[in-house]
C-alpha cells in the first residue's frame, strides 16, 4: 500500500506476433496526467499533463529506450492537447498567458532552454472539445485540428477552401436531451492551416465532432479519427467513431443533436472506415517506424475508452481510400475472460529508434510511457524509404482531385471549364471536388450551364451546387429542371442526390411556392414508401415538411414493419411536429408506440458488432430515454385541446425511467480513500454480487449511472469503466467526485441581475434565453432570459454529491467496486465463493 502506484504492466497487454510491448516509466505523483506528446529534434519526448497549471515535461531517452532524465519546461503554458516540434520551435496548442490558443516556444540563445514564447492565434473554446493536434504538412505548413466547441478564429482568409457551410437539415432539430453541445453549430470540428509564423490562416475543412489528432500518410494525404456521440446509441442519428480522409474543402456532416447528416448526403464525404464505439485520441502513421511494410503503411489510432491501439490498413480506392482494422495493442482482457484492465491511451509517437512510444492518462488518471518494438522478421528499418504504393490509377485520381481542390475558395476563369466534365465522374470524391470548384466561381458564369446539363449525374451535381449557391430567384427553374430526371430512371445514389438537393433548395432558397409544393407532392408522394430504407428516410423528411396529405398513414405503415428500432424512431421523430393530415386513430397509433416495450426489436448488425469488438453487450445511450420523453412532449404540444382530451387514456401511459427511492440507511462512517486503499486487492475475489448490486442502488449510484444497461443516464455510463480507470481511480472518484469533473457532466451556474444563483445542465439555448435542467431526475427546465444574466460559468463542483458511500460498510464498498469492475456480471470470477 505504501508503494507508489504503477501503470498497467506489459504482461497484461497483448500485441501482434513479432511485436513486443514494454512499460518504460510510470509518471511520478507530481507529474500530472499525460494527454499529449511530441518528439523534438534530439529524439526527446515532450509531454503535456492535462491540468493547465502543470508544466510541460521533456523526457530524454537512452539508445535502448530508457528514460534517463525528466525536465520541466519553464514556460507558463500547459493543458496542451496539441504539441509539435518543427522549424526549430515547439508549437503548443494549450493554455498560456493569452488564454487558450497556439503558442510558439523557441530557444534563442542555444542553451537548450525555451526562452521565448510567442502567441500566434487565440482559439475561443476549451476543454476536451477545444483546440487539439498540430501536425506539419508536406507543404511545410501547420495543420491544426480543433474540436467542435472551438469557434473558428478571427483572421481567417476569405479565400479559404471551406466556405458556404450551414446546418442544412430539413427537420426541426432536437438538441441532445442531456444538454451536450447545445447551441454548437457548423462547422463543428474543423482543420485550419497556417504558415510557421502563424501569419496567414485558412479554414480547410469541417464537419467533425471531436477529432483529437490528425496525421499524413506516405502519399501526403491527411486523415483523422473522429469521435461518436455515445449518448446517441440506439438512435437513427448515431454515427460511430470513424477514420476520415481529410481533403481540402471537405464537409463531414457532424451537426449537434438529431441533425447529424447521414453518410450518403451528396454534399458531404463519407468515412474511410467505421470503427465503432470508443473515444478517439492519438493517431499516427507508421511511416517512420522500424516495422514491416504493412505496418509502416498503417494508420495507428487510439481508443481511450476501451484501451486499445488499432492498426488501420487503408487501400487506395479512386481518389480516396477504404480500410480495414485490427487490434494492435490492447489489454488481454479485451479478448479474454477476466476483469478489465485499464489502458487509457492518450497519444503516440515514433522515436528515432523506429519504436512506437505511447502514453496513457487523462481525467486525473495515472500515466505511463510504453514502447512497442518489432523483433520479428521482415522489418523495414525506419531509415529505409517506403517502396512505391504501386497504385498508378489511384495516384492519378488523387492528382486530379488536388487540381480541382486548387480552385476551392478562389475565383479563376479556367475553373469552370476544367471542373465541369468531372461533375459526371463515377468517383464521388472527384465529383465533390469539382462541385466545390464550381461553387467557388461567380454564379452568373455557370447558372445556365447547370440548368441545361443533360447527363443525370452531372446535372444533379450541378443543380446541387445551384441549390447551395443560388438565391430564391433560381428556385423555380431548378425545381422545374428536376422533372427532366424522373426518379424511375435513376439509380439509388442519384435518387438520394435528387432528394437532397430538393431539401437544400427549400432550406437555402426559401420555402416552395404553392405551385412548387403541389408539384413536389405530386411527384414524390407516389414513390413513398420505396424499397430502399435510405430513400424512404429522405422521402419522409420531404413529405412531412411539405405536409403531404397521405404522409401520415404511409409513415405509420413503415413504422409497423420497420426491422430495427432505429428505423422506427426515425419516422417517429419526423412525425412529431406534423399538425395536419391526422385522424384520431392515427394519433392514437402514434402515441401508443411510446407505451410499448421495444426491447425485443433488433438493432443494426454493425452496431451490435461494434459492442462485441470491445467485449460489451449493447446498451442504449445515456440520452436515449430522454429523447423519447422529449419527442413525445413535442408531439403532444402539436395536438389541439380537443385531441388531447380524446387521447387522454393513451397519453397517460407515458413511461419514464424507473428510479427507485433509495432506502433510508444509517450513517456508518465518513470514508476516506486512505481508509480503503489497503483493502483494494480484496476486490478481485470472494465478493458478493447481490450486496454489490444493492450497494449500487442504496448509495444512489443507480439513479444517475448505468451498468450493463441498468440505471439512470444523468452521469456517465459506467459499463466498461475498468477499461479506463484503475481500482484506485474508481475509489477516488466515488469518495471525492469533484477531484476531476468531465466537462460533459459539468453544470452551468448562472447569477441573475436579481442576485439569484441557478445551477443545472444546459439543455437548450437561443439568442434570447437559456434552459437549465436543475433537477437531473426530471425533465423540468428552468429558463433564464439572457438579458437577466449577470454572470455565467461552469461549476467546478461535481453534480455528484459527496458522502454517498458513508451509509455503506467496508465490505459493501468493496462489493460495489467489484460490481463496477465486472460490469455487473454475476458470473464473474470476482463473485465466486472464496476457496477454503
Amino acid at each position: 500500500v505504501l508503494q507508489p502506484p504503477v501503470a498497467t504492466t506489459a504482461d497484461k497487454l497483448q500485441t501482434l506476433p513479432g511485436f513486443e510491448v514494454e512499460l518504460i516509466r510510470t509518471a511520478a505523483s507530481d507529474e500530472g496526467s499525460w494527454i499529449c506528446m511530441t518528439v523534438d529534434d534530439r529524439g526527446r519526448l515532450i509531454v503535456s499533463p492535462q491540468d493547465a497549471e502543470e508544466r510541460l515535461l521533456r523526457l530524454s531517452l537512452t539508445a535502448d529506450g530508457r528514460v534517463e532524465q525528466v525536465e520541466r519546461i519553464d514556460q507558463p503554458i500547459g493543458g496542451a492537447m496539441g504539441l509539435l516540434y518543427a522549424f526549430d520551435s515547439l508549437y503548443v496548442s494549450g493554455i498560456g498567458p493569452e488564454r487558450t490558443g497556439l503558442y510558439r516556444l523557441r530557444d534563442t540563445d542555444g542553451d537548450d532552454r525555451f526562452d521565448e514564447m510567442t502567441f500566434l492565434k487565440r482559439f475561443e473554446g476549451g476543454g476536451e472539445h477545444g483546440p487539439h493536434a498540430i501536425v506539419r504538412g508536406p507543404d511545410d505548413r501547420l495543420y491544426i485540428m480543433n474540436g467542435n466547441h472551438t469557434k473558428v478564429p478571427e483572421g481567417i482568409s476569405p479565400k479559404s477552401p471551406h466556405q458556404n457551410y450551414a446546418e442544412d437539415m430539413l427537420q426541426d432539430r432536437m438538441w441532445d436531451a442531456g444538454g451536450h453541445a447545445v447551441g454548437v453549430l457548423a462547422p463543428g470540428g474543423y482543420v485550419v492551416r497556417t504558415d510557421p509564423e502563424g501569419e496567414s490562416w485558412e479554414l480547410l475543412l469541417g464537419g467533425f465532432r471531436n477529432a483529437y489528432d490528425l496525421a499524413f500518410n506516405s502519399d501526403g494525404e491527411l486523415f483523422t479519427f473522429d469521435s461518436d456521440m455515445e449518448w446517441d446509441w440506439g438512435t437513427p442519428w448515431y454515427r460511430p467513431t470513424r477514420v476520415n480522409h481529410c481533403v481540402v474543402g471537405g464537409e463531414y456532416g457532424w451537426r449537434s443533436g438529431t441533425a447529424k447528416w447521414p453518410d450518403y448526403y451528396a454534399d458531404s464525404l463519407p468515412a474511410a472506415v467505421d470503427i465503432g464505439i470508443g473515444s478517439p485520441t492519438g493517431v499516427k502513421f507508421g511511416t517512420d517506424a522500424g516495422f514491416p511494410v504493412k505496418y509502416r503503411r498503417a494508420m495507428f489510432i487510439q481508443d481511450w475508452s476501451y484501451g486499445r491501439i488499432l492498426a488501420v490498413h487503408l487501400e487506395p480506392r479512386g481518389a480516396t481510400y477504404n480500410g480495414t482494422f485490427e487490434n494492435f495493442v490492447a489489454p488481454m482482457s479485451l479478448t479474454q475472460e477476466g476483469s478489465r484492465t485499464p489502458l487509457n491511451v492518450s497519444d503516440l509517437e515514433f522515436g528515432t529508434d523506429g519504436a512506437m512510444y505511447f502514453i496513457t492518462g487523462g481525467r486525473g488518471t495515472l500515466s505511463g510511457l510504453y514502447r512497442v518494438r518489432y523483433t520479428g522478421p521482415d522489418a523495414l528499418p525506419a531509415t529505409t524509404p517506403l517502396p512505391d504504393n504501386d497504385h498508378p490509377t489511384a495516384a492519378a485520381a488523387r492528382d486530379l482531385r488536388h487540381k480541382l481542390e486548387g480552385f476551392h475558395g478562389r475565383q479563376d476563369t479556367a475553373a469552370i471549364d476544367f471542373a465541369w466534365p468531372h461533375l459526371n465522374s463515377d468517383d464521388r470524391w472527384i465529383r465533390y471536388a469539382a462541385r466545390i470548384a464550381i461553387e467557388s466561381q461567380n454564379l452568373p458564369l455557370w447558372r445556365e450551364r447547370a440548368l441545361t446539363e443533360s447527363r443525370p449525374t452531372a446535372a444533379l451535381t450541378a443543380l446541387l451546387a445551384l441549390a447551395r449557391a443560388g438565391g430564391p430567384e433560381t428556385q423555380p427553374a431548378l425545381l422545374g429542371r428536376l422533372q427532366a430526371f424522373p426518379m424511375a430512371g435513376l439509380n439509388e445514389e442519384q435518387k438520394l442526390a435528387k432528394l437532397r438537393l430538393i431539401q437544400l433548395s427549400f432550406l437555402r432558397q426559401g420555402a416552395p411556392s404553392r405551385e412548387s409544393r403541389q408539384l413536389a407532392i405530386s411527384k414524390l408522394s407516389p414513390l413513398y414508401p420505396a424499397e430502399s430504407e435510405p430513400v424512404n428516410r429522405e422521402l419522409c423528411r420531404l413529405l412531412v415538411f411539405l405536409e403531404a396529405p397521405d404522409v401520415v398513414p404511409r409513415t405509420l405503415s413503415l413504422i409497423a414493419r420497420a426491422p430495427t428500432r432505429e428505423d422506427q424512431l426515425h419516422y417517429i421523430l419526423h412525425l412529431r411536429n406534423l399538425k395536419t393530415g391526422w385522424s384520431l386513430e392515427e394519433r392514437r397509433q402514434y402515441f401508443s408506440w411510446f407505451n410499448q416495450d421495444h426491447s425485443s426489436l433488433k438493432h443494426p448488425h454493425e452496431l451490435v458488432q461494434w459492442f462485441r469488438d470491445v467485449r460489451r453487450n449493447y446498451t442504449d445511450g445515456a440520452s436515449f430515454s430522454k429523447f423519447l420523453v422529449n419527442i413525445r412532449q413535442e408531439a403532444i404540444q402539436a395536438l389541439s385541446e380537443e385531441e388531447r382530451a380524446k387521447l387522454a387514456p393513451v397519453l397517460s401511459g407515458e413511461t419514464t425511467v424507473d428510479i427507485s427511492t433509495a432506502p433510508q440507511r444509517a450513517f456508518v462512517r465518513e470514508w476516506t480513500v486512505e481508509d480503503l486503499l489497503p483493502a483494494l486487492d480484496e476486490v478481485s475475489g470472494g465478493r458478493s454480487f447481490a450486496r454489490g448490486r444493492q450497494a449500487f442502488a442504496d448509495a444512489q449510484c443507480l439513479a444517475c449511472h448505468r451498468v450493463g444497461g441498468e440505471g439512470g443516464s444523468v452521469g456517465p455510463d459506467l459499463t466498461a469503466v475498468a477499461s479506463r480507470f484503475t481500482r484506485r481511480d474508481l475509489l477516488e472518484s466515488i469518495i471525492d467526485p469533484s477531484r476531476v469533473v468531465s466537462e460533459q457532466f459539468q453544470n452551468t451556474t448562472v447569477i441573475t441581475r436579481d442576485g439569484d444563483r441557478i445551477a443545472g445542465r444546459l439543455v437548450d439555448e437561443d439568442d434570447r434565453r437559456i434552459a437549465l435542467l436543475t433537477n437531473p431526475y426530471t425533465v423540468d427546465r428552468t429558463e433564464v432570459l439572457k438579458s437577466n444574466i449577470k454572470e455565467r460559468g461552469h461549476s467546478e463542483i461535481s453534480p455528484m454529491p459527496e458522502g454517498l458511500v458513508n451509509i455503506l460498510t467496508r465490505e459493501e464498498i468493496l462489493d460495489l467496486l467489484a460490481y463496477l469492475e465486472t460490469d455487473g456480471d454475476p458470473q464473474h470470477a470476482a463473485f465466486a465463493p472464496a476457496s477454503r
